[in-house]
């Protein structure tokens, strides 16, 4: 189950990237906003089930 969280969490944060350089290019702060936001999102998924494999072991 883990593998999967993580392998979302980089889905989200590559997704958020993407999204923010959209709107690096386009000049919307709106884009940039929700970009940062999902990229964050994702990483903070990431480090939850690290912490989670860290307690299991």
């Amino acid at each position: 189950m883990a593998r999967k969280e993580k392998a979302k969490g980089k889905a989200e944060e590559i997704k958020g990237m993407g999204k923010e350089r959209a709107g690096d290019v386009t000049d919307n702060a709106s884009q940039q906003a929700k970009g940062k936001t999902e990229k964050a999102k994702g990483a903070l998924r990431q480090a939850k089930e690290k912490a989670k494999d860290a307690f299991k072991k």
